[in-house]
């Protein structure tokens, strides 16, 4: 099949934070797509993934669906697969009887965090946790679909919708004047929105036509590093301006913080390939904290009641 380059993008998981990300940028850039979520898309009813291609005839498909409670994986190694290994790799293969494009959404959790220095797409994943090691069953089994597969690894996504770090960061303040935040596991915020930007870029990319060089896997995420209390901190001072007292933060160990599931110690991921390939750098990750920030008071009403 021909793909048609009118029809519209396919998104999946299009209730979550990515997803939500993705159609609202789309729609600013005039871009067809169709957003899909539960019950309509079901990794969980596999007849609903064939159903929804056959029923919105896309050209491409951007796979934003996952089972991401990286704890509740633990206990829940069943779902975590459906979601993140079996049912995108039913969908690759669909694309690839359809000979669509996919780009599929994974992690830096497929890594363990002990390399010390920045991993890049050559690196060897090694996943401490049910999470990550769904996540890389699903990129392996998607790349041997056949299908023309781009896996963008990022981390530490946080946005205005749905949940994440910075939501619970700025819920938490106004409930206690103290916090406790582990500051030895480095990584990368990225935002939903610099997410999407950077997917919506390699759409538009794609349209010039597919390259073998756009197959594999790249890494995504927004420029610079920190760690978990590093980026707390940063929520506040962003939050200061609108008048939002920011609580004291203590700087824990891991150790001091145990978990279900183990965490990557350092997971920064190196985005040079995407850059190579696509031309696209995400900005570092401080400069679009401060708007998200701002949007996240608003919604939750809390510059009104501040002011």
């Amino acid at each position: 099949m021909v793909s048609n380059l009118s029809a519209p993008v396919l998104i999946t998981g299009g209730s979550g934070q990515l997803g939500h990300a993705l159609s609202k940028l789309a729609a600013t850039q005039d871009v067809a797509f169709e957003a899909v979520s539960r019950p309509q898309f079901d990794f969980d009813r596999p007849e609903t993934l064939a159903n929804c291609l056959a029923a919105v005839k896309p050209w491409m498909v951007i796979n934003a669906a996952a089972y991401t409670a990286v704890d509740a994986a633990e206990e829940n190694r069943a779902a975590a697969e459906r979601a993140n290994h079996t049912g995108p790799a039913h969908l690759a293969a669909l694309c690839a009887e359809l000979d669509i494009p996919i780009i599929h959404v994974s992690t830096d959790y497929v890594f363990d965090g002990r390399k010390g220095a920045p991993y890049t797409e050559q690196d060897a994943p090694n996943p401490s946790g049910v999470y990550g090691a769904t996540k890389q069953a699903g990129e392996q089994a998607i790349l041997a679909s056949g299908a023309k597969a781009i896996i963008l690894r990022t981390s530490w996504v946080y946005g205005a919708h749905g949940k994440n770090f910075a939501r619970t960061m700025l819920s938490a303040a106004r409930k206690t004047r103290s916090l406790r935040v582990v500051s030895d596991q480095l990584g990368t915020p990225t935002a939903a929105s610099d997410l999407a930007a950077t997917i919506l870029h390699i759409v538009a990319w794609l349209r010039s036509g597919w390259r073998e060089e756009h197959r594999g896997v790249f890494h995504a995420t927004g420029a610079g590093d920190t760690s978990w209390h590093g980026f707390a901190t940063a929520i506040f001072e962003a939050a200061a301006p609108f008048g939002l007292a920011p609580p004291e933060i203590a700087a824990i160990a891991t150790a001091d913080w145990p978990t279900p599931a183990k965490r990557p110690q350092d997971s920064r991921l190196d985005s040079t390939k995407l850059e190579a390939v696509f031309a696209w750098r995400l900005p570092h990750w401080r400069r679009t904290l401060p708007g998200i920030v701002e949007e996240l008071l608003q919604m939750d009403g809390v510059i009104e009641r501040l002011h």
